[in-house]
Protein backbone atom coordinates (compact mmCIF):
# COMPACT_ATOMS: atom_id res chain seq x y z
CA UNK A 1 0.00 0.00 0.00
CA UNK A 2 1.55 3.07 -0.80
CA UNK A 3 1.81 5.76 2.44
CA UNK A 4 2.06 9.44 1.99
CA UNK A 5 5.59 10.88 3.65
CA UNK A 6 3.87 12.91 6.41
CA UNK A 7 5.81 15.57 8.29
CA UNK A 8 4.25 17.43 11.36
CA UNK A 9 4.58 20.49 12.36
CA UNK A 10 4.82 21.57 16.12
CA UNK A 11 5.61 23.78 18.50
CA UNK A 12 4.93 22.62 22.08
CA UNK A 13 3.69 19.59 24.02
CA UNK A 14 1.83 18.04 20.78
CA UNK A 15 -0.91 16.25 21.56
CA UNK A 16 -2.51 16.30 18.05
CA UNK A 17 0.66 14.88 16.87
CA UNK A 18 0.51 12.54 19.35
CA UNK A 19 -3.04 11.28 17.90
CA UNK A 20 -1.42 11.53 14.68
CA UNK A 21 1.62 9.50 15.19
CA UNK A 22 -0.87 6.76 17.23
CA UNK A 23 -3.24 6.06 14.22
CA UNK A 24 -0.13 5.99 12.05
CA UNK A 25 1.37 2.98 13.51
CA UNK A 26 -1.70 0.92 11.87
CA UNK A 27 -0.52 -0.73 8.87
CA UNK A 28 -3.07 0.35 6.74
CA UNK A 29 -2.84 3.75 7.50
CA UNK A 30 -2.38 5.95 4.61
CA UNK A 31 0.39 8.66 5.87
CA UNK A 32 3.40 7.76 6.91
CA UNK A 33 4.60 9.88 10.11
CA UNK A 34 8.17 10.34 8.78
CA UNK A 35 9.25 13.73 10.42
CA UNK A 36 8.50 16.16 13.42
CA UNK A 37 9.75 19.72 13.63
CA UNK A 38 9.65 22.44 15.41
CA UNK A 39 10.11 25.85 15.61
CA UNK A 40 11.45 25.24 19.33
CA UNK A 41 14.50 23.08 20.41
CA UNK A 42 12.33 22.89 23.90
CA UNK A 43 9.07 21.35 22.56
CA UNK A 44 8.04 18.41 24.92
CA UNK A 45 6.60 16.84 21.31
CA UNK A 46 10.15 16.33 19.89
CA UNK A 47 11.10 13.83 22.75
CA UNK A 48 7.53 12.32 22.52
CA UNK A 49 8.21 11.89 18.75
CA UNK A 50 11.69 10.37 19.18
CA UNK A 51 10.44 8.12 22.17
CA UNK A 52 8.07 6.32 19.24
CA UNK A 53 11.49 6.30 16.71
CA UNK A 54 10.59 9.13 14.49
CA UNK A 55 12.94 11.88 13.16
CA UNK A 56 12.47 14.77 15.41
CA UNK A 57 14.54 17.75 14.62
CA UNK A 58 14.37 21.77 15.36
CA UNK A 59 15.14 24.83 13.58
CA UNK A 60 14.58 27.42 16.02
CA UNK A 61 13.03 30.75 14.80
CA UNK A 62 14.80 33.07 17.50
CA UNK A 63 18.14 32.92 14.86
CA UNK A 64 16.47 34.67 12.65
CA UNK A 65 14.82 37.51 14.34
CA UNK A 66 11.87 38.66 12.04
CA UNK A 67 13.10 37.39 8.96
CA UNK A 68 10.28 34.76 9.06
CA UNK A 69 10.62 33.61 5.16
CA UNK A 70 14.22 32.35 5.84
CA UNK A 71 13.23 30.82 8.87
CA UNK A 72 10.64 28.75 6.13
CA UNK A 73 13.36 28.43 3.46
CA UNK A 74 15.47 26.47 6.30
CA UNK A 75 12.34 24.12 6.99
CA UNK A 76 11.21 23.67 3.34
CA UNK A 77 14.86 22.61 2.46
CA UNK A 78 14.31 20.28 5.69
CA UNK A 79 11.13 18.92 4.59
CA UNK A 80 12.63 18.40 1.27
CA UNK A 81 15.66 16.41 2.27
CA UNK A 82 13.22 14.01 4.22
CA UNK A 83 11.47 13.32 0.89
CA UNK A 84 8.31 14.78 2.31
CA UNK A 85 5.09 14.65 0.53
CA UNK A 86 2.76 16.11 3.13
CA UNK A 87 2.58 18.54 5.64
CA UNK A 88 0.10 18.66 8.92
CA UNK A 89 0.36 21.53 11.37
CA UNK A 90 -0.34 20.23 14.96
CA UNK A 91 0.22 23.27 17.22
CA UNK A 92 2.45 24.90 14.69
CA UNK A 93 2.35 28.42 16.73
CA UNK A 94 3.89 30.47 13.73
CA UNK A 95 1.36 32.46 11.31
CA UNK A 96 3.35 31.62 7.53
CA UNK A 97 4.59 33.67 4.92
CA UNK A 98 3.33 33.40 1.25
CA UNK A 99 6.81 31.52 0.62
CA UNK A 100 5.80 28.23 2.99
CA UNK A 101 2.60 28.42 1.86
CA UNK A 102 3.03 28.74 -1.61
CA UNK A 103 5.72 25.83 -1.76
CA UNK A 104 2.98 23.57 0.25
CA UNK A 105 -0.25 24.69 -1.65
CA UNK A 106 -2.66 21.77 -1.27
CA UNK A 107 -0.20 20.45 0.68
CA UNK A 108 -0.10 21.10 4.25
CA UNK A 109 -3.22 20.84 6.74
CA UNK A 110 -3.96 22.80 10.32
CA UNK A 111 -6.47 21.65 12.91
CA UNK A 112 -8.12 24.63 14.40
CA UNK A 113 -10.16 24.70 17.74
CA UNK A 114 -13.35 26.34 16.20
CA UNK A 115 -16.18 25.78 14.04
CA UNK A 116 -14.61 27.76 11.01
CA UNK A 117 -15.79 30.23 9.47
CA UNK A 118 -16.65 31.16 12.87
CA UNK A 119 -13.52 32.73 15.58
CA UNK A 120 -10.34 32.39 13.41
CA UNK A 121 -7.19 33.45 15.04
CA UNK A 122 -6.99 33.07 18.63
CA UNK A 123 -8.75 32.83 22.02
CA UNK A 124 -11.82 30.59 20.07
CA UNK A 125 -13.37 29.09 23.44
CA UNK A 126 -13.78 32.56 25.13
CA UNK A 127 -15.29 33.91 21.88
CA UNK A 128 -17.40 30.92 21.68
CA UNK A 129 -18.77 31.74 25.27
CA UNK A 130 -18.87 35.08 25.10
CA UNK A 131 -21.56 35.26 22.15
CA UNK A 132 -23.43 32.38 23.62
CA UNK A 133 -23.11 29.94 21.30
CA UNK A 134 -24.42 26.47 21.23
CA UNK A 135 -21.66 24.47 19.98
CA UNK A 136 -18.02 25.06 19.68
CA UNK A 137 -15.84 22.40 17.78
CA UNK A 138 -13.05 21.72 15.44
CA UNK A 139 -12.03 21.99 11.80
CA UNK A 140 -9.41 20.82 9.87
CA UNK A 141 -8.34 22.77 6.98
CA UNK A 142 -6.11 23.13 3.94
CA UNK A 143 -3.79 25.95 4.81
CA UNK A 144 -3.90 29.29 2.55
CA UNK A 145 -2.38 32.61 3.07
CA UNK A 146 -5.31 33.89 4.76
CA UNK A 147 -5.21 32.52 8.77
CA UNK A 148 -7.47 29.77 9.40
CA UNK A 149 -9.15 30.80 5.51
CA UNK A 150 -8.37 27.11 3.32
CA UNK A 151 -10.89 24.91 2.41
CA UNK A 152 -12.28 22.93 4.86
CA UNK A 153 -11.63 19.23 4.98
CA UNK A 154 -13.57 18.23 8.00
CA UNK A 155 -15.52 19.08 11.43
CA UNK A 156 -16.08 18.11 14.60
CA UNK A 157 -19.10 19.46 16.68
CA UNK A 158 -19.03 20.10 20.51
CA UNK A 159 -21.93 21.09 22.35
CA UNK A 160 -21.24 24.22 25.15
CA UNK A 161 -22.16 23.06 28.27
CA UNK A 162 -24.17 25.32 31.28
CA UNK A 163 -21.40 26.29 33.02
CA UNK A 164 -18.51 26.05 30.82
CA UNK A 165 -15.43 27.55 30.93
CA UNK A 166 -12.84 28.30 28.68
CA UNK A 167 -10.58 25.46 30.40
CA UNK A 168 -13.34 22.76 30.58
CA UNK A 169 -14.37 23.43 26.73
CA UNK A 170 -10.90 23.39 25.41
CA UNK A 171 -10.37 20.23 27.11
CA UNK A 172 -13.46 18.29 25.20
CA UNK A 173 -12.59 19.90 22.05
CA UNK A 174 -9.33 18.56 22.02
CA UNK A 175 -10.76 14.92 22.70
CA UNK A 176 -12.83 15.71 19.15
CA UNK A 177 -9.83 17.19 17.94
CA UNK A 178 -7.78 14.36 18.53
CA UNK A 179 -9.94 11.88 16.30
CA UNK A 180 -11.27 14.24 13.68
CA UNK A 181 -7.45 15.32 12.65
CA UNK A 182 -6.26 11.47 11.97
CA UNK A 183 -9.36 10.82 10.28
CA UNK A 184 -9.38 13.90 7.89
CA UNK A 185 -5.29 13.32 7.40
CA UNK A 186 -6.22 9.85 6.25
CA UNK A 187 -8.32 10.47 4.05
CA UNK A 188 -6.89 13.29 2.25
CA UNK A 189 -3.69 11.40 2.16
CA UNK A 190 -5.59 8.87 0.19
CA UNK A 191 -6.72 11.32 -2.84
CA UNK A 192 -3.66 13.10 -2.85
CA UNK A 193 -1.71 12.63 -6.05
CA UNK A 194 2.20 12.84 -5.30
CA UNK A 195 4.85 11.79 -7.53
Amino acid sequence: MRRVKTAILISGRGSNMEALLAAAEAPDYPAEIALVLSNSPEAAGLHHARARGVPAIAIDHRPFGKDREAHERQIDQALKDAGIQLVALAGYMRVLTPYLVTAWQDRMLNIHPSLLPAYPGLHTHARALAAGEAFGGCTVHLVTEGVDQGPMLGQSRVPILPGDTETSLAARVLIAEHELYPACLADYAKRLKVP
